[in-house]
This record gives C-alpha cells, sequence and structure tokens, in this order.
C-alpha cells in the first residue's frame, strides 16, 4: 500500500498538468480569436486606463507659426481682407516687428503732421461719392488679400480710446504706423471702430475715409473706413488725415446720439 505522502505528490502532479494547456489546444485557442486579441489588450481593452495603453488616439494640430495664426486670420476676414499667398502679422508693439522681420521705427515717427482736409474727403460729400469710395474699398480688399505679406498695426489713436487697424502690405511704413499709435491694453483679435486699408504699389492714387452706423448687439454703433492707395508708398500724413478725421466723426456721432436719448427721456 502507498504512504500517504505518495498518494499527495501523485495528486499534486495531476493538478499541474491539467491546468497547463496543451501546445495544440493553445494553437487552437489562438486561432479562434485571431492576433486582434493581443492589439486589444494593447489599445482598446475594457478597464484599461490611458497611462497604460501603448497606442493613444491621434490628434492633429493647426500648423500655425509667427504670420499665421487662424484667430488672426478670421478677424481680417470679418473686416473683408483674407491673406490668401502669405502671412499676416499682428502689430501690436515693437517685439512683434521684429518678429514680422521689421526694424522698430525711430521716435520721431510718432510726430506725424496730418495732411489737409482737402486731401482726405469724406464719402458722400461733392468730391467722393459713396459709389467710387465703394468701389475703389474693394478692389483695394482685394489686393491687400493677394498680397505676399501683411502687416497690419494696431492701437489707439493718439489722445483718444478710439481703437484702430491698420491693414497694409507696405513693410516700410508699418513701422512709422505703429510708432504713430498709442498701445491699447491687449485683447483678443477683433475688428476696431476704425479700420484703414494702406495698398503700396498700386497703379492709382487715392485717399478718401466713410462712416456708417451699424448695429453692434442691437446698439447703434458708428464704424470709419479709411482707403489710402499709392502708386509707390502711401502717404502717412494722409493715413494720419484719415484717422484723426474719422475719430473726429466718431466722437460728433455718439455726442448726437447721447443728446437724442436725452431729449427722448
Amino acid at each position: 500500500m502507498m504512504s500517504r505522502a505518495a498518494l499527495v505528490s501523485i495528486a499534486r502532479r495531476a493538478a499541474t498538468k491539467a491546468a497547463k494547456p496543451s501546445s495544440t489546444s493553445l494553437r487552437s485557442a489562438q486561432s479562434a480569436v485571431g492576433c486582434n486579441a493581443i492589439r486589444l489588450f494593447a489599445t482598446n481593452s475594457p478597464g484599461l486606463p490611458d497611462s497604460v495603453k501603448r497606442v493613444g488616439e491621434s490628434f492633429a494640430f493647426p500648423n500655425e507659426h509667427p504670420g499665421m495664426n487662424y484667430e488672426f486670420n478670421w478677424s481680417l476676414n470679418a473686416d473683408g481682407v483674407t491673406p490668401l499667398k502669405g502671412s499676416a502679422f499682428r502689430i501690436t508693439k515693437p517685439l512683434e516687428l521684429k518678429v514680422a522681420g521689421l526694424t522698430p521705427s525711430s521716435s520721431s515717427s510718432s510726430k506725424i503732421r496730418a495732411a489737409s482736409a482737402s486731401e482726405m474727403p469724406e464719402a458722400g460729400s461733392p468730391e467722393l461719392s459713396f459709389e467710387i469710395f465703394d468701389e475703389v474699398a474693394q478692389r483695394t480688399k482685394d489686393l491687400l488679400s493677394s498680397s505676399d505679406a501683411l502687416y497690419v498695426p494696431e492701437g489707439h489713436v493718439p489722445g483718444s480710446r478710439v481703437g484702430v487697424r491698420i491693414i497694409t502690405n507696405s513693410a516700410t511704413i508699418a513701422p512709422s504706423l505703429l510708432a504713430y499709435l498709442d498701445r491699447a491694453p491687449k485683447s483678443k483679435p477683433s475688428s476696431q471702430p476704425i479700420t484703414a486699408y494702406v495698398l503700396s504699389g498700386a497703379g492709382e492714387e487715392f485717399a478718401g475715409y466713410a462712416i456708417e452706423e451699424v448695429d453692434i448687439q442691437g446698439e447703434a454703433k458708428s464704424v470709419a473706413t479709411v482707403v489710402v492707395v499709392g502708386r509707390d508708398e502711401p502717404s502717412l500724413e494722409k493715413i494720419v488725415a484719415g484717422l484723426e478725421t474719422s475719430v473726429a466723426g466718431l466722437v460728433a456721432d455718439e455726442e448726437e446720439r447721447a443728446e437724442k436719448k436725452a431729449a427722448e427721456e
């Protein structure tokens, strides 16, 4: 008769043999589930934390770089200009001039003397019809859109809190225009009360501005458009005249609306 120890040893060997799958059964199991079982564990197994998975979801990141900012380009599009060929640089401080490959201007540029009022007629006046202004403005926007690069100084017109955006293809005058403007608080890209379209290298000379009333969230507001076009470099004096005349017009409109509202109350 076998001893108790011998019987226990035989029982243990039998249990181990039963628990270990044969090579035949292992191949059958792999054939049944396929190699997808391995990929399932690596990527999509239920309950696996992201930190354990070897392969995660893929994401497409925007190809943004200096001169290519989607949020800024969308705001330019709202102003009727869509950069089609090259870069568009938003310039609110001297450092951003350097990013755009430009050299900051001297402080003397902040003392530009405005041209006479006769050189900056208002649309709707005897000197400039709305039709001609609209035609030139649209042509200027189209030519700016197809420019190799756009430079967009932004800030406040000196002596006011009126925001202005100047869209130009001229690397020559952009530093002077930034030096002329007062620096505005940092903000997200957006349209401004005054938008100036300044085109260089055109086949014509033009200068004019228009003020119109628009509805902004149920409230009447006035906005101004300045257009200055030059066969070579546009006149800084005319640009400044357009900006300063526009500020005066916007302030006058705001005062008139305030007086009208007070009278109605």
